[in-house]
């Protein structure tokens, strides 16, 4: 009889485990904590929507609709599509439980797993995860400054550097439509030397050819009309007021006429923020303002920010500077017998109400082999129980690092841990 075929994971998917997991809570242990401060509430939404939340919502002409999403039909012969990103979900979610009803700005943050079929590369998965946030409600350049900053803070409690803030402003319905044709009148000429995307790129939306990272391309784009001179009066002063505030709240950050994002949903404030540690997949985190995504999704008319960003990006650079923790048992009881296993159960279970980690041998095994066990688990206390301990009333200890032993009574075992930790 042939051995069953094993099986691996899909291709850009992958299995996440100690140590790298350790990292992973950290970052989202730091999310919950940093942006619960800033007045962010957690939003939870389904993996999988109807195909239409993202292509009405992202976009019909774009990468991520085009050729990158999971989509299939469901039994109900419905079009269901998993997430490919997180701000479209949030909208849908936003209108159709009528948060605008809430008072304004109403702010959540999100993080779980999006699906994209793309190329896998290093730090971008097919199945990858992020962290996101996103305020209603507010059309105001502080939410933009505020969340940025919030953002920065993020980064730097996690402990990385060589960081750089990118902005731009990409102009609003009033404004950007003589952009379009600056870009239109510019390209003109060179269409034909444009890469296939581009082509199309011009017919639908010629600002996404800012945003292409085909050699050609860049090299055909960089005396390209800037957005910033085509600005209208308001879009002109909320982009010089969210470069002031930034300044104010010592954020660095450096303006990119090129960047545009590959989301149609942006309006005016459009920003990355990049690491030179990554090579050339160096966007750790993007995100920027939508002003008009919420009515487009049926909602009423609410202005809205947000950013996202990737987890696995984020674990990648910690890892350069940070070894993941290694966590460990606090105690080890190694019990002699069927008797002191009992016991041991009963001492283990009061530690662990206290959070602490503890972990039992086999009352078969022998002391030497739970003693071996203890030490390949890297646990600071072996707590030895046998006959002699349960007649007592005293467990005998040791500790591994410095061989320090001595005995506690079972009483006052968690006053000896509080007191020698």
């Amino acid at each position: 009889m042939s051995s069953p075929e094993r099986q691996k994971a899909l291709k850009g998917m992958k299995d996440v485990l100690p140590p790298d997991i350790y990292l992973w809570q950290k970052v989202e242990r730091t999310a919950s904590e940093l942006f619960s401060a800033y007045g962010f509430r957690e939003m939870r939404t389904p993996v999988a929507e109807a195909t239409a939340v993202f292509s009405r919502g992202i976009g019909e002409g774009t990468d991520i609709v085009e050729k990158e999403m999971y989509t299939f039909e469901d039994k109900g012969g419905r079009s269901i599509t998993l997430r490919p990103e997180g701000t479209a979900s949030a909208v849908r979610c936003f209108v159709e439980n009528q948060l605008h009803t809430l008072p304004s700005p109403q702010k959540y943050y999100y993080l779980g797993p999006m699906f994209r079929y793309e190329r896998p590369q290093s730090g971008r998965y097919r199945q990858f995860y992020q962290i996101g946030a996103e305020v209603f409600g507010s059309a105001a350049p502080a939410v933009d400054a505020e969340v940025m900053s919030m953002l920065r803070h993020f980064l730097m409690r996690l402990g990385l550097g060589s960081l750089n803030f990118q902005v731009n402003s990409i102009g609003c319905e009033e404004c950007r439509p003589g952009y379009k044709q600056a870009l239109l009148a510019y390209f003109a000429p060179v269409t034909g030397d444009l890469c296939p995307d581009c082509q199309r790129r011009y017919l639908h939306n010629p600002l996404r050819i800012l945003d292409c990272k085909v050699r050609r391309c860049i090299e055909l784009r960089k005396d390209a009309p800037r957005v910033t001179e085509h600005l209208c009066t308001g879009c002109e002063a909320h982009f010089r007021k969210l470069l002031d505030l930034l300044k104010l709240l010592n954020v660095p950050y450096t303006v990119n006429h090129e960047m545009v994002r590959g989301l149609d949903y942006y309006t005016r404030t459009t920003f990355e923020v990049t690491s030179e540690d990554l090579g050339a997949q160096n966007a750790v985190t993007a995100g920027g303002r939508y002003d008009n995504l919420v009515r487009n999704c049926g909602g009423p008319d609410t202005p809205a920010f947000g950013f996202a960003t990737g987890i696995e990006r984020i674990v990648d650079l910690l890892k350069q500077t940070l070894l993941p923790p290694e966590p460990a048992p606090a105690i080890f009881i190694a019990a002699l017998g069927e008797q002191a296993h009992d016991a041991a159960m009963v001492i283990a279970d009061g530690l662990r109400e206290e959070h602490i980690w503890v972990e039992l041998g086999e009352p078969a095994a022998s002391l030497k082999s739970q003693m071996r066990k203890a030490d390949r688990l890297s646990s600071e206390y072996v707590f030895i129980l046998g006959d002699d301990e349960l007649n007592s009333g005293l467990i005998s200890w040791k500790r591994l690092s410095d061989g320090t032993a001595g005995k506690v009574s079972r009483a006052d075992v968690g006053s000896f841990l509080s007191g020698r930790r």
